[in-house]
């Protein structure tokens, strides 16, 4: 096995998720994309993970927007910031058909689910409807969700949730326009229902703006009868960034 590893490795060697230049592992970013990757660190907002001044690595803050509007779900976490090398990779897993980008993507979320989670949470997509995902041939929330499963050894759903109408794009909308869109459009699936009644759940998706989708995900697992529910995300749209 060993010398078949080598063999492969010799023929298509490790090359950087980000610009394709070699590296030494499988499924990893050279130096310089590193660099340029904003992973969140620090102080962040316990909701919606956007990075906050301050050092106090233990104590529960939040941002002025999650205290002026309160998030429905109990915490959320991104791995990174949605801007340079974060944000390449979230849209060529997204549209790109960079499916391998799925499993490091997993890897940078782990600690942060497994810090949030119960031993039966239950771990689901944030999902696409059926006719996105026949166009796109994947989810990438739920490609990133069955990586976390077996990284953390969390029961995953990923087809927990479903969107039975099609909605538009969200991008450029305001939050209130967000919210109407959204609004029915996503539910627990009739025949998974079971599943989640006294559990609390891990939403997973590959990046947040304000949350509306999210939100109503949420939304949705408690009318299911779920007893919490947390996000973790791939990438964060910080306000600075």
């Amino acid at each position: 096995m060993e010398l078949l590893q080598t063999a492969l490795t010799a023929i298509y060697p490790p090359r950087c998720l980000g610009c394709g230049e070699m590296v030494d592992s499988d499924l990893g970013l050279c130096g310089g994309c590193w660099g340029q990757t904003a992973f969140v660190g620090g102080t962040v907002c316990d909701s919606c993970s956007t990075p906050l001044p301050g050092s106090a690595p233990d104590e529960v803050v939040h941002c002025d927007a999650c205290l002026r509007a309160p998030k429905p779900w109990k915490h959320g976490r991104a791995a990174l910031i949605y801007t340079g090398m974060g944000r390449k990779l979230v849209l060529q897993l997204k549209h790109g058909d960079r499916q391998e980008i799925a499993k490091p993507a997993a890897g940078w979320m782990r600690q942060a689910v497994t810090d949030m989670a119960a031993a039966n949470a239950l771990i689901a997509p944030v999902p696409l409807h059926w006719m996105r995902l026949v166009k796109r041939r994947y989810n990438q929330a739920a490609l990133i969700a069955t990586h976390l499963s077996v990284m953390t050894g969390l029961e995953a759903c990923p087809d927990l949730l479903e969107r039975p109408r099609r909605t538009p794009s969200l991008d450029g909308k305001t939050k209130g326009e967000r919210a109407d869109i959204l609004d029915g459009a996503i539910r627990v699936t009739t025949r998974r229902r079971h599943r989640v009644i006294n559990r609390p759940v891990i939403l997973i998706d590959d990046v947040m703006t304000t949350g509306a989708t999210l939100a109503a995900c949420t939304d949705a697992c408690r009318a299911a009868g779920a007893t919490e529910v947390c996000v973790a995300v791939l990438a964060r749209v910080a306000k600075d960034a």
